[in-house]
C-alpha cells in the first residue's frame, strides 16, 4: 500500500467548506504574476525537485485555501512555421451542401493535414492514426509534438496555430495565453460540447485517441523524458492560462468573455488530463502485472540449484525487473504529479461538469488500480464531494463507489471510509434528485452486504420508508434493500403445518413478515405502492397460493393466528398484486420510466400471469367470499378479483360450477349488504362478467337480470309503501326511511354499470325529484340521501338512453326514442337547475359552522349532486351530437341559457370560493377540499370544452393567486385551454377578472378610492403579473389579444368621469394594473396604444405631477420605452373628457368597432 503523503493523519469527517456555503468562491489558483514559471522537467516529473508544489499535501483546516501559482510574462507571437505531416489526405464524407457549409463554419481548422482534421473527418481507425503519428515522432519528435499540441488546442475550440518558432523560446503557459486570444468571441460552442452525432463521435474519437496513444507508447516513447514531460507541462500551462483569462482583465465585457474562455480551457484541460491519467493507470496496471510476473520468474529461477540455474536468464530477469520497476516509478511519479497539479485543483472547481468528470475518472482509477488509488488519501475526495450542491456531481461520486463495494477483496480498504461517510450516504437516499437517491440506496445495499454491522436500525428505517416513494426506481431499490435485510429465505427456517397437517409453502414466513411490515409502517392506503416496489424483485408478492393458503387454512399448533388487521392487510396486498399482474400498470401517481406501449414479450408475460391467477382464483375465490361475507372491507377487495380474470378459463377448464358459485355469492351480497363500496364493486364485477362475446355471457346475463329484478321489486315495494303513508298523512318510521333509502341506493349503483331503462323507472324516480324541486310540501319529500340516489339514477337513465339511441335503437323507433329522451332531458335539467339555484345557502352555512362534525351533510346534499349532473350532461349533450350520422340525434343538443350559466357560476362562487376553510388539516377538511376541487373542475370543463362562454370564467380566474394553494393547478390548466379557444376573448376575460377585483376594492373603501399602497392592490398587481405570464413568449402570436386587453383596460380606467373638471378619473389607478402587460406589446404596438390613450384624453392634459395622475405618467412612460414624456399643456377644460361620437376620426371608429365585435359577450 502507498505511504500516506504529507505524513499526517487523514481527516475525512467534514466536507470542504465551499460545499456548505451557497456562494462558492472560484476554485482556481491565483498567480502573483511576479516570478517566472518553471518548465516541467523529467526530474520534476519524478518528484526529485519540488520548487513549489502545486498544492501542500496535508490535511489541516486550510487544505482548501487558494494556492499561489506563478506565471510568466507574455512573449511576442511569431508567424507560424509551415507544418509537415506524412499522413495521407483523408477521403471526405459525402454530406449535403448546407450541412457541409455549417460544419466548415463550426470547425476550428480546415487544415486537412492536421491531426484534428484527420480525427474529425477521416474514416481511418484511431489506432492507424496513432501509429502514423508515432512514426512521425520517431523521425522528428519536435514537429510531431507540435502537431499533437495543435490537436489539443484545436479540440478545445481555439483556432490559433502553434509553430516551432513559438514552441522553443516560449514557455507552454505563454503559448496557451497566446492561444486564448484566438478564441471565437461569437461562438458559445466548441468541439467537445457541440450537439450533434458527428461531434459526439469526435469526442469519443478524441478520448480513444488519447488512450490509444498512451497504450501504443507504453513500451518506449512514454519513458523518453520528452513526450510526457511536455504533455504534462501543457496541462499545467492550461491550468495557469485560465487564471489569467478571467483574473486579470480590465473591462466587464472582457471579464465575462475571458471567464467563458477560461471555462472552455478548464473543461478541455480536465477531459484531456483525466483521460490521459486513465490511460496511464491502464499502463501502470500492465507494468505492475509484468513486474509481478518478472519477480516470480526471477524468484523461481533464483531458488533453483546451482547446476540447474541459468545465470544469463537470471541476469536477464533481474534487468527486466529493474527496468519494470523503474518504469513503474516513472508512471507513478507522472500520476502523482498530474493528480496534484490538475485533480486536486479541479475536483472542487466552480464548474459542475469539471467536478463530475473528476469524480467519474477517480472512480475508474480506484477500480482499475486499487493497489495505488484505493487509499483513504484518495477516497476522501469522493467523500467530501458527496456534499456537492449539484446532483450530477453527487451521482458521479456514487457511481464511482458502487463498483468498489461490489468487490469482496476491497472491503478492507473501504472500512475507514465507510465509517466516516456512512451517515452522509444514508442521508443521500432522501436526495431530491431521484437518480442520486436510487444509486445511494444501491450503495447502502452494498455496504449492508460487506459491512452488515455498520448500519444502525435508524439507518435502515430511513431506507425502509422509501418503498412508498412516488418514484418507482427509488421504491424498487428500497425493496431490494429490504430483500437483503429481511425478506429472503434462509436455511434455518422451520417448516410449519396447518391444523389438518398440510405443509405450509416456503414463502409463508416472508408473507407474514411483509404483512407485519405494512401494518407497522402505518401507511395503510398505499398497499398498491408496496406491491409495486416488490413485484419485479421478489416472487413472494405473486405467490397467491401461499396467500390464500394463509387465509383459508386453519393455523397449526406452532403457528400464530392472523388477527383481523393482518387478514385485511394480506387481502389488500394480494388484490393489489393481482391487479398489477393482470394489467401491467403501476399505481397511479408513481413515476415510471417504463414505455407507454408494451412489447409483444411483455404482453405475453402479462397474459400468462392473467391465466395463472385466473386458474387459481376461480377455485379459491368462492370460499374466500364465503368466509369473509360479513366483512365489508375484505369483501370490497375480494370482489374486485374477478375483474382481472381470463373469462374463457371457466369453460376451457370446466369450472362452470365455480362460476355459478361466484354469481350466487354476488347476488347474496347485493341483497344483504348496504356498504356503498361493496355494492359498487359488485356492480362493476358483474359488468365485467357480462362482457358480450365471452363464453360466460349467457349464464352471467341471466344472473344479472335476476339481481336487477330483485332490486327493482324492492324499490317498487318501498316507494309504494312510502307514498301510501304520505297519502294517508302518516309519518314514515325509521324502517320505512331505511327501506326506501337502501332500495334506491342499490338501484342507483346498479344503474351506474347496467342499463335499467327496460324496467321503466325514470318516471317514478323523477317524480320525487320534481316534488323536491317544487317545494310545495317539504315534509312529504324523501330524505336527502334518498333524493341524491334519485338524482343519480335519473342521470344514469338519461345517459343510458343516449347510448341506446346512438348504438342500439332501430331506425324505425329512433324518432320516438329521441323525442322521449329529449323530454326527459329537458325536465330533468330544469329540475336540477332549480335545485342548484336554491343552494348552497343555509344548508351549507350550517354545515360549515359546525366544522363538518357531520360529514354526511355534505355527502348527501342533493343540490351538490344536481350541480354535478348538470355539468356532466352539458358535456354529454353538447354540440358533439351534431356530428352523429343520424340527424335525429342532432336535436338532442342542449344549449344552456345565460340564466342557467349564472346559476352554475353562483354555485361555484358561493361554495368553492366564498366558504374558505381554516388552515387546520384534519381528515374531514381534506375530504371537503377534494370535493370542492371536483366541483371547480366540473365547471372548468364547461369552459375548456367551450360549452359556456369564456367570459363566464372571469369570476373564477380572479382567485388564481388568492386560492393558488387549493385550486391553482386547476385554474392554470383552464387558463391555458381557454387561450386556445379564442385568444382575444381570453384576454378580455382576464381583464374582466382584474376589473372585478378592482371594483371590489373600490366598494370596500369608504370614499370609493383604492390605495395604491394597500396590500390588496399589491395582490391585484401580482394577479395581473401572473395573467401576463399566460400569454407565453411569442409576442407576435399574442399581438391582437394584448392590444385588445390594453384598449379595453384604458376605456375602463378613463371612463369614470368625476364631477371635478380638473380631477383625475377615479379609476385611473387601474392603469398601474394594466402596466403589468406592457412588456407583452411589440414596440410598434406601444405607439398605437399610446395614440389610443391620447385620443381618449383631451390633447391638453394637465401638466401637474400630482399623485392622482402618477398612474397615467407611469403607464405613458412605459409605452414610450422609458423616454421622458412630453409635458402637457395645462388644461382649460376637462382633461379626460371623451370626444363626442360625431368627432371620432375614422381610425378611432375602426378601433371601437373592432373592440366591440370581437365577441358579442364582451360588449360594454
Amino acid at each position: 500500500m502507498m505511504a500516506r503523503r504529507g505524513g499526517k493523519r487523514i481527516r475525512m469527517d467534514d466536507p470542504p467548506p465551499e460545499y456548505e456555503e451557497q456562494g462558492d468562491p472560484p476554485n482556481e489558483s491565483v498567480s502573483d504574476g511576479d516570478s517566472p514559471n518553471k518548465r516541467m522537467t523529467r526530474l520534476r516529473a519524478r518528484g526529485g525537485v519540488r520548487d513549489k508544489p502545486p498544492i501542500i499535501d496535508d490535511d489541516e483546516d486550510d487544505f482548501f485555501a487558494p494556492v499561489v501559482r506563478k506565471r510568466k510574462h507574455p512573449a511576442p507571437k511569431k508567424p507560424p512555421a509551415e507544418r509537415r505531416e506524412r499522413v495521407e489526405r483523408p477521403r471526405k464524407e459525402h454530406v449535403e451542401k448546407e450541412q457541409e457549409r455549417i460544419d466548415i463554419e463550426r470547425d476550428v481548422t480546415t487544415d486537412e493535414s492536421s491531426l484534428y482534421f484527420i480525427v474529425r473527418h477521416s474514416k481511418l481507425h484511431i489506432a492507424t492514426i496513432v501509429e502514423d503519428w508515432i512514426e512521425q515522432y520517431k523521425q522528428n519528435r519536435d514537429s510531431a509534438l507540435i502537431a499533437l499540441m495543435q490537436f489539443f488546442i484545436n479540440a478545445s475550440g481555439c483556432k490559433g496555430k502553434i509553430s516551432e518558432d513559438m514552441q522553443h523560446p516560449m514557455e507552454h503557459t505563454a503559448v496557451i495565453r497566446k492561444m486564448t486570444e484566438e478564441f471565437d468571441e461569437e461562438s458559445g460552442e466548441y468541439p467537445l460540447i457541440m450537439p450533434g452525432q458527428q461531434w459526439k463521435k469526435f469526442k469519443m474519437n478524441f478520448c480513444e485517441f488519447v488512450h490509444t496513444l498512451v497504450k501504443h507508447c507504453q513500451y518506449s516513447i512514454i519513458y523518453d523524458q520528452f513526450l510526457m514531460d511536455n504533455v504534462i507541462s501543457l496541462l499545467t500551462g492550461l491550468s495557469d492560462s485560465q487564471v489569467r483569462a478571467f483574473r486579470h482583465t480590465a473591462t466587464l465585457a472582457g471579464e465575462n468573455y475571458d471567464i467563458f474562455k477560461g471555462f472552455r480551457f478548464r473543461l478541455f484541460e480536465i477531459i484531456l488530463a483525466m483521460k490521459l491519467m486513465t490511460a496511464l493507470v491502464d499502463v501502470a496496471l500492465l507494468v505492475s502485472n509484468n513486474f509481478e510476473n518478472a519477480a516470480k520468474q526471477y524468484e523461481a529461477e533464483r531458488v533453483k540449484s546451482r547446476d540447474r540455474r541459468a545465470s544469463d536468464r537470471l541476469e536477464s530477469l533481474m534487468a527486466k525487473r529493474a527496468e519494470l520497476e523503474e518504469n513503474m516509478d516513472e508512471i507513478k511519479n507522472m500520476l502523482t504529479y498530474m493528480f496534484k497539479s490538475v485533480f486536486v485543483h479541479r475536483y472542487r472547481d466552480n464548474l459542475p461538469d469539471i467536478r463530475a468528470i473528476c469524480m467519474a475518472e477517480i472512480g475508474v482509477w480506484m477500480e482499475n488500480y486499487p493497489q495505488n488509488f484505493l487509499d483513504d488519501s484518495y477516497l476522501k475526495y469522493i467523500g467530501w464531494t458527496l456534499h456537492d450542491k449539484v446532483g450530477e456531481v453527487r451521482l458521479r461520486c456514487l457511481q464511482a463507489l458502487l463498483p468498489l463495494y461490489d468487490k469482496e477483496e476491497l472491503k478492507g480498504k473501504l472500512e475507514l471510509f465507510t465509517s466516516k461517510f456512512k451517515d452522509r450516504i444514508v442521508a443521500m437516499t432522501l436526495d431530491k434528485e431521484f437518480e442520486v437517491a436510487v444509486h445511494a440506496v444501491k450503495l447502502v445495499i452494498s455496504i449492508l452486504k460487506i459491512h452488515p454491522d455498520i448500519l444502525a436500525d435508524k439507518d435502515c428505517e430511513i431506507v425502509y420508508e422509501l418503498v412508498y416513494s412516488s418514484h418507482r426506481g427509488v421504491a424498487q431499490a428500497a425493496a431490494e434493500f429490504l430483500n437483503v435485510r429481511l425478506f429472503h429465505l434462509t436455511a434455518d427456517m422451520e417448516e410449519t403445518k396447518t391444523k389438518r397437517g398440510k405443509l405450509r409453502l416456503p414463502n409463508t414466513p416472508l408473507i407474514r413478515d411483509l404483512v407485519q411490515f405494512f401494518i407497522e409502517s402505518e401507511l395503510h392506503e398505499h398497499g398498491a405502492y408496496l406491491v409495486d416496489s416488490f413485484i419485479d424483485n421478489n416472487p413472494m408478492v405473486k405467490d397467491w397460493e401461499c396467500m390464500t393458503d394463509l387465509l383459508l387454512e386453519e393455523p397449526g399448533p406452532n403457528e400464530e393466528v392472523l388477527d383481523n388487521k393482518q387478514e385485511s392487510t394480506l387481502i389488500e396486498i394480494m388484490v393489489s398484486s393481482v391487479k398489477q399482474s393482470a394489467t401491467g400498470e403501476a399505481p397511479v401517481g408513481r413515476a415510471s420510466n417504463r414505455k407507454i406501449s408494451l412489447s409483444a414479450k411483455e404482453l405475453k408475460a402479462i397474459q400468462d400471469e392473467k391465466i395463472r391467477l385466473t386458474e387459481h382464483f376461480v377455485i379459491t375465490l368462492p370460499p374466500l367470499l364465503e368466509k369473509y361475507q360479513a366483512d365489508s372491507e375484505k369483501l370490497t377487495n375480494l370482489l374486485a378479483v374477478p375483474q382481472y380474470f381470463e373469462l374463457d378459463i371457466y369453460t376451457t377448464n370446466r369450472q362452470e360450477a365455480n362460476l355459478q358459485a361466484l354469481l350466487d355469492k354476488i347476488s347474496y351480497i347485493m341483497t344483504v349488504h348496504t356498504d356503498r363500496d361493496v355494492l359498487e364493486t359488485c356492480a362493476k364485477t358483474l359488468e365485467y362478467l357480462c362482457t358480450e362475446g365471452s363464453a360466460t355471457y349467457t349464464r352471467c346475463d341471466v344472473a344479472r337480470s335476476n339481481i336487477i329484478d330483485n332490486a327493482v321489486n324492492k324499490y317498487k315495494d318501498a316507494i309504494d309503501d312510502w307514498r301510501n303513508l304520505i297519502a294517508g298523512e302518516e309519518l314514515p318510521n325509521e324502517d320505512d326511511i331505511y327501506n326506501i333509502t337502501i332500495s334506491l341506493k342499490v338501484v342507483s349503483i346498479l344503474y351506474s354499470s347496467h342499463n335499467l331503462n327496460p324496467w321503466n323507472l325514470f318516471d317514478s324516480l323523477f317524480q320525487d325529484v320534481e316534488e323536491c324541486q317544487a317545494k310545495e310540501n317539504p315534509g312529504r319529500n324523501l330524505p336527502n340521501e334518498a333524493l341524491v340516489y334519485c338524482i343519480e339514477a335519473c342521470y344514469f337513465s338519461i345517459s343510458w338512453g343516449l347510448y341506446y339511441v346512438e348504438n342500439q335503437c332501430e331506425s324505425s323507433q329512433i324518432t320516438e326514442a329521441v323525442k322521449e329522451l329529449r323530454s326527459n332531458l329537458d325536465k330533468y335539467m330544469s329540475a336540477c337547475f332549480e335545485l342548484t339555484r336554491d343552494g348552497p345557502t343555509e344548508q351549507i352555512q350550517e354545515a360549515v359552522s359546525t366544522l363538518l362534525d357531520d360529514c354526511v351533510r355534505y355527502k348527501y346534499t342533493f343540490d351538490f349532486k344536481a350541480y354535478q349532473s348538470i355539468c356532466d350532461l352539458l358535456i354529454i349533450f353538447s354540440d358533439q351530437l351534431t356530428r352523429n350520422e343520424n340527424p335525429n340525434v342532432h336535436t338532442l343538443q342542449y344549449k344552456s341559457t345565460l340564466d342557467e350559466q349564472l346559476v352554475l357560476n353562483n354555485f361555484v362562487q358561493h361554495y368553492v370560493f366564498a366558504l374558505r376553510q381554516e388552515d387546520v388539516q384534519d381528515e374531514n377538511r381534506i375530504m371537503e377540499l377534494h370535493k370542492k376541487r371536483n366541483f371547480l373542475a366540473s365547471y372548468c370543463k364547461l369552459v375548456v370544452y367551450n360549452i359556456i362562454p369564456t367570459k363566464s370564467a372571469a369570476s373564477m380566474f380572479k382567485y388564481y393567486v388568492k386560492c393558488y394553494n387549493e385550486y391553482g393547478d386547476i385554474i392554470k390548466a383552464t387558463l391555458g385551454k381557454a387561450r386556445e379557444i379564442n385568444k382575444v376573448n381570453f384576454a378580455l376575460t382576464l381583464l374582466l377578472s382584474l376589473i372585478a377585483v378592482f371594483k371590489d376594492l373600490q366598494n370596500q373603501s369608504e370614499n370609493g378610492t383604492v390605495s395604491k399602497n394597500s396590500h390588496e392592490f399589491s395582490d391585484l398587481k401580482e394577479l395581473a403579473k401572473r395573467f401576463a405570464l399566460t400569454f407565453g413568449f411569442d409576442a407576435i402570436k399574442n399581438r391582437e389579444p394584448v392590444i385588445a386587453l390594453h384598449r379595453a383596460g384604458i376605456l375602463f380606467a378613463v371612463g369614470d368621469v368625476p364631477d371635478d373638471p380638473v380631477a383625475a378619473p377615479t379609476r385611473l389607478l387601474f392603469l398601474e394594473v394594466l402596466n403589468e402587460f406592457n412588456h407583452k406589446l411589440l414596440k410598434q404596438d406601444k405607439k398605437v396604444i399610446l395614440n389610443f390613450l391620447d385620443r381618449r384624453l383631451s390633447p391638453a392634459m394637465p401638466s401637474s405631477r400630482a399623485e392622482e395622475w402618477q398612474p397615467l405618467v407611469l403607464y405613458r412612460n412605459s409605452l414610450l420605452h422609458g423616454e421622458t414624456d412630453q409635458a402637457p399643456v395645462t388644461a382649460t377644460k376637462r382633461a379626460y373628457a371623451r370626444k363626442r361620437r360625431g368627432d371620432h376620426d375614422e381610425e378611432d371608429d375602426e378601433d371601437d368597432d373592432e373592440e366591440e365585435n370581437n365577441d358579442p359577450d364582451y360588449r360594454a
